[in-house]
């Protein structure tokens, strides 16, 4: 069962980081949603009109649809066809014929083949569903527009935390400014004083803006991916990879530098994690990754 909730935590996160506004751009999420019979751990609502610039709005305001759109996600062991079937009339009752409805179904166990058909086969146009097997790592979705765009949008395997790390961005802008004015200092020490003013010293402070961001992805910026099986850090060209099974303990460490890691003991060594610079709550990660390390 922990492995389902840990799947909705990652399908929560994605709608937060806005990983599926190519779906819709979700406004409100709710936990534990009760439609009919059925409670949906995650149902997200929004629309198709773009949040952006003003001139985006106005487009998106004379060509893009006013559909309401309703996301829901529904986890259980094994899913039958009656209870999708009820499932699916539940939704046709609740939402009006200009909504549209994406649903996913995540279930532990394997689907059989009359279940497979029966969400393959589903000719409405307004519903969506796309179902995942934890077990065999299957998906199945309707055969219609909203069921393959679901399909392709909506990802189940693992979440991945990253920010944008200012200070060390402002570290890599800086080393590339250095050694742009070291340059230009070398050049009027050779006899062209005309290489040190305010005009150059502008255009290596804009080339130091781009350069400091290349040096940063390629060395400083942190990407954490978490799966039920285990993780992987990137730290710029850098991978690291562990499995829970590897690991017999976790506590919250704080660096030297005041950053709030994950610390993973095992008999043969310690990992820690980079849960800040990540951008990761402390507590959802601590207790998700015990739970984890608990179930191997």
């Amino acid at each position: 069962m922990h492995e389902l909730n840990f799947v909705v935590d990652m399908v929560e996160e994605q709608i937060a980081k806005g990983h599926l506004r190519w779906l819709a751009n979700f406004s409100e999420i709710h936990r534990d949603y009760k439609i009919g019979n059925t409670v949906f751990p995650i149902y997200a609502s929004g629309s198709l009109q773009e949040k952006g610039f003003f001139l985006s709005k106005i487009f998106s305001a004379l060509v893009t649809p006013k559909y309401k759109i309703n996301f829901l996600i529904y986890t259980s062991p094994t899913i039958d066809t009656k209870s999708f079937r009820e499932m699916i009339i539940s939704l046709k009752s609740k939402f009006g014929e200009d909504e549209w409805i994406f649903l996913g179904l995540i279930q532990n166990q394997p689907f059989d083949k009359t279940m497979k058909n029966t969400i393959n086969d589903l000719v409405d146009k307004n519903i969506g569903v796309v179902a995942f097997s934890l077990a065999s790592k299957e998906n199945v979705s309707s055969n219609n527009v909203l069921g393959k765009g679901l399909a392709k949008h909506l990802k189940l395997t693992e979440a991945k935390f990253e920010i944008f790390d200012l200070p060390n961005y402002m570290k890599s802008f800086i080393i590339i400014l250095g050694l742009g004015i070291l340059f230009l200092v070398a050049i009027a020490l050779a006899g062209w004083p005309q290489a040190v003013q305010p005009l150059s010293l502008l255009i290596v402070t804009a080339l130091s803006l781009v350069g400091g961001y290349r040096l940063y992805k390629s060395n400083y910026h942190t990407v954490l991916s978490l799966n039920s099986q285990g993780f992987t850090i990137q730290e710029g060209k850098t991978v690291r990879e562990g499995k829970w099974s590897d690991f017999t303990d976790a506590a919250m460490y704080v660096t030297p530098k005041r950053e709030v890691c994950i610390k993973l003991y095992s008999e043969k060594e310690t990992m820690e994690l980079p849960i800040s610079r990540a951008g990761m709550s402390r507590k959802d990660a601590y207790n998700t990754i015990k739970q984890l390390i608990r179930k191997k």
